[in-house]
Formats: C-alpha cells, structure tokens, sequence
C-alpha cells in the first residue's frame, strides 16, 4: 500500500502490484476491470503490455523498480528529534480540534470512522489541561457513535465506518481492533466522568464479542463481513411490519419511533435502527418512566434479535490475528479492573492461553494468525508489542506475577527480534523473518496503533512498573526516533504521543502489600479513577515494604514526593483526591 501512495499518490482496496522476480515493484494500480471501462484500464491489456515491456524493455523497468525500492526505502527512514514539549501536544489538540464536527461529534465529515485513539489522547489532554474541551470532544463522539446506526442496536458492537457525516448509514463489517480499542476508550471515559452510559456501551461492546467473535478455544476472531444474502447490511435492516410482526403493532409503534423507522425507510428502503434521541429524552417527551422503558427495551431488542438470527447471517473471518487478540485481551483485562466481572478476566485468560498453545512455537517464537488450527508466519512487531501490553495489562488489573513475567520475557524477544544493532529503532518485520526487499520502519498511528507507539507504550509502562531504566531508556529511544515526523503532522502519531505523555507527565507510582479481599478492593479504587501516569507495583517485606499491622498496605509517590505508607483502601482514596485523582461523580446520564 506503501509502494502505491508513493507511486500514484493514493491507494485503496483491491490493490494490484506488478514486480520483477525479485520482488522490485514497478507498477501499481487499485481496482482493475477485465475490459477497458470508463477510463480504467481492462487487466487482460495491462498484463498483455506488462508483458510486452518485460520482453522488449526489461532493463529499462528493472531501473524503475530500483528507483522506486529507494523511494520506499527514503520513505522508512524515521526522523528523529526531541521528546515532546508542551507546544507539541497542543498542536496535536489544535488539529483535532479543526477536525472535530461539532454537531454530530467525531473527527471530518464523510466517511466518518470512530478513531478511538483520537478519544484517549484527548483524555491525556484534558487531564494535562485541567480544559474541559478535550474530555467533552470525547464524550459527544462517543453519545453519538453508539445512538448512530454505526452502532449494532440489537447485537452490539460497532461497524467499521460511517459512510455519512450523521453516522447514520454504515459500511457494516464489524472489525475485532474496533470493538477492543472503542472499548478501552469508553473505560476510560467513565474512569474520568462516573457516568454509567460508557461502562455500559463497554460491557455491550464485551457481550457482542465473548457471544459471536470468541472461538471455543478462547481465540477471538477477526471480524465480520458486511455482506449477506450478495448485499450489504440486509441481516441489519427491518421494515415497519417486519417489527410489528415481532412484538406487535401497539409496542411497535413506540419502538419505531424510539429508533427511527417508518415506512419509507433511510437504506434501500428498509431501516437502519438508530437512536434519533437518546432513551431518556425519549422516554421524557413519550411520558413514560425511563425505567419502564429499558425494560420494554430489553424484551423487544431480545424478540428482534431472536428473529434476526434466523436470517443468513455475514459471513465470519474466523483468522486470530495475535496483534488484534491482545488489543481485545487488554481491553478485558481493562474491563475486569474498571467493573470487577470475573468473567472478563477469564475471557482474558483464556485468550491468553489461546495464542501460547496454538500461537507460539516450541521455541518460544509467536507466530502471527491462526486458520482453522493452522499457523505459520512469524509475529510482527505490532504482534509481540500488543501481545506483551495484554499480559501488562493483566498484571496491572491483578497484580499477579506471571502475567509481568511474561510481559517482560516479551518484551526482550521484542527487543531482541525487532531491533537494529544500536536498539533504538524498532522494524515492523523480526529479523529471523523472511527477507523483504526494504525492512520498513513506522510509527503513523490511525485506526490501528503502530507497533512502534505500542513497543513504546509498553517498555516505558514496564520501565515503570519494575523500575528497570533499560526498558525506559528503550521506550524513550522509540518516541525520540519518530518526533521529527510527529513535529510536522501531530495528529498522525497520537498513541506515540500518549506514550510520550505516560512518560512525562505527572507520574503516580502505588506500591501495595497485600492479598485477597482488601488487595483487591485496593485495585478497585485505584481503577476507578482516570490517573494517566498510573504504574501499580507490588512490594515485599525485603524491599522496605512490610505490611502494617498485617493489613493491605500502599506506599504512593506522586508530584515528586513519596507519602507515608497507608493501610486499608479509605486512606488510599483520600490521598489520591488530595492528588488531584478524585472519584468521579455521575454526569448526567448520556442519551
């Protein structure tokens, strides 16, 4: 795709490249008609004079493709250039905020994708600020993504994109790193603001996914098709007497009205069901108690979705991808440490132990996907980076050993395979992988995290976490290699930048002593609260820190200072609202 932009200036699916034997490009061209039509050239001619230039002027392509293969290669190198300032994350912020849609929430105007690394950097931003802009920019996006028609309202889960500003009409493939990522993003929101609606759109984002992408073994598929029955969206779609004959004309009236339907449809003639108003101002302009209607809501949506299961369902990529399984597992993880329900971090576990029975070789080597039992490639980058963060993830969310333990054994494969001689540049491809003709390099952030912002993301939250200046000199030595490129276009490296910003912002190291009922009310609170510069560790008696009086303990260091040790969760808190990291309360209650 790479090789395409810088060919013709712009790229897209399907993708046709021609090459030399020796995998030298020399021709790039997106969707190719079998016939000349309407100014594209047909395959059948292009392959014919292809071939034709390869027999009567091969020397002359073959130096076109070296030209373009040190194109590629100048395209890779990475610019270096100084951690982060402040003027920097304000101009980051300053992009988003020309790009942000005011009315309807997100980021440009069509197609409009979720962006959920947009929303967590925007957190970062608010709590670096203390302006409220940044965390309100977050939530509108959010209310209205999950009101929109980008939002399954029966099934959960998020579509891909929105093809109109309004989020209204989506392309409807469903991605498994979409649900992951928006998942963390609406945690993360209700750490900051207490408002139940983003723990809930989360858990509904969890029950679409342990319920339809989740593999017996605990592999989490990769996504879902937009397609059934050869058109889009049709398993999605529902006509007025469709619904009626569902759950009866009296109620299904009230529902059309609550999601948008009526008889001329907003798709092709039938209905995507949407939320023009949220539930609550709904249930107010209806007169009817929001309780009574969440539970009619619940009965109806159960009917309907029992009804829709019947029809020819899309199609289901049933490939685990490693890099996409450990944003999913970190996301549980996340899940489990915000709301306490076990059965996220089972989930998480069992995910876990999906990609180290049937993703890792026996020499310990993570392999990329997994197809019906078979897996052969080796692991990106972007692969052991987001692998590793799950493990760190878990551990953080439980404090048990062998979840950092195996984050750090990881992470020095990672260091080992994905390094240059020097350590301070990480490539996309292991260094025992196959041989390409340019070992590419990038940190652009978009949709997905690149692996490098993840590679930093992790060692330099590790760093933290086991106080180990190795991994923060290797974190740092990532984020310093991309920021000239980050100077000149912030908003392209935002999860980079987040990373930057764990690093130097305001850090808040916990150390807590302890096990069962307080330790865990102890990760509780601490996880209740939005603290970006958070690193949780665990102490020992032969560290300096003994438990007082046999009680859970926590020594915090903060604002460069560390307090006197404190037993029991109660003291906890106080100290962290004295910080400035206080428990949210409740906004009023999204639509």
């Amino acid at each position: 795709m790479t090789m395409s932009q810088i060919m013709t200036g712009s790229g897209g699916w399907p993708l046709n490249i021609f090459m030399t034997p020796g995998k030298r490009p020399f021709y790039a061209a997106t969707y190719l008609p079998r016939r000349p039509r309407q100014g594209l050239p047909g395959i059948i001619q292009l392959l014919e004079r292809v071939a034709e230039l390869w027999q009567g002027k091969r020397l002359e392509l073959e130096q076109d493709a070296l030209a373009m293969i040190e194109a590629l290669e100048r395209h890779s190198q990475p610019k270096p250039g100084s951690l982060p300032d402040e003027e920097l994350y304000q101009a980051a912020f300053k992009q988003l905020t020309a790009m942000y849609d005011k009315v309807w929430g997100g980021f440009g105007t069509q197609p409009k994708f979720p962006m959920p690394l947009y929303l967590t950097f925007l957190l970062r931003i608010w709590k670096r600020s203390g302006k409220s802009e940044p965390l309100t920019m977050a939530e509108q996006t959010l209310q209205q993504m999950r009101r929109g028609g980008i939002y399954d309202q029966l099934g959960f889960g998020f579509h891909r994109y929105a093809v109109d500003q309004q989020w209204l009409v989506p392309h409807f493939e469903k991605m498994l790193y979409d649900q992951a990522l928006i998942a963390t993003a609406c945690l993360e929101v209700f750490q900051a603001t207490g408002a139940p609606f983003y723990r809930a759109v989360a858990e509904e984002i969890f029950t679409y996914v342990l319920g339809e992408m989740t593999s017996a073994e605990g592999g989490f598929y990769s996504g879902q098709d937009a397609d059934s029955e050869g058109e889009e969206g049709t398993c999605y779609l529902w006509t007025p007497d469709e619904i009626a004959a569902v759950i009866g004309q009296d109620e299904a009236s009230l529902f059309c009205r609550l999601f948008g339907v009526s008889e001329q449809g907003n798709f092709e003639g039938k209905n995507i069901l949407h939320l023009p108003q949220g539930a609550k101002d709904f249930a107010a302009r209806e007169g009817i108690l929001p309780g009574l209607l969440a539970v009619d809501l619940e009965r109806w949506s159960q009917a309907l979705l029992k009804v829709r299961e019947t029809r020819i369902q899309p199609f289901r990529d049933e490939k685990v991808l490693t890099g996409w399984n450990g944003l999913m597992i970190a996301a549980l993880a996340r899940g489990y440490a915000v709301t306490g329900e076990k059965r996220y971090l089972a989930a998480a576990q069992r995910g876990v132990d999906f990609i180290e029975r049937r993703l890792t070789r026996g020499d310990g080597r993570l392999l990329r996907s997994s197809f019906h039992g078979k897996a052969l490639v080796p692991a990106f980058l972007e692969d052991y980076a987001g692998f590793a963060w799950s493990l760190l993830e878990l551990h953080q969310a439980t404090l048990e050993p062998v979840w950092l333990d195996k984050a750090r054994e990881l992470a020095d494969a990672l260091l080992q395979l994905f390094s240059d001689n020097a350590g301070s540049e990480l490539f996309e491809t292991g260094s025992d992988g196959e041989k390409l003709p340019v070992r590419q390099q990038s940190a652009h952030d978009g949709v997905l995290p690149s692996g490098n912002s993840m590679a930093a993301w992790l060692l330099l939250r590790l760093g933290r976490v086991l106080d180990d200046e190795g991994y923060l000199k290797a974190g740092e030595a990532i984020v310093k290699n991309f920021m000239g490129a980050a100077t000149s276009q912030p908003a392209a490296f935002l999860n980079l930048l987040s990373a930057a910003d764990y690093h130097t912002g305001p850090e808040v190291t916990i150390t807590i002593t302890g096990s069962g009922a307080e330790l865990a009310a102890m990760l509780r609170l601490i996880h209740s609260r939005f603290i970006p510069g958070l690193a949780i560790r665990t102490g020992s008696a032969a560290d300096g820190f003994a438990p007082i009086g046999g009680a859970a303990t926590s020594w915090v260091c903060a604002r460069g200072a560390c307090r006197p040790p404190l037993t029991g969760p109660e003291a906890l808190g106080r100290l962290l609202d004295e910080l400035g990291y206080s428990l949210p309360t409740a906004t009023a209650e999204a639509g």
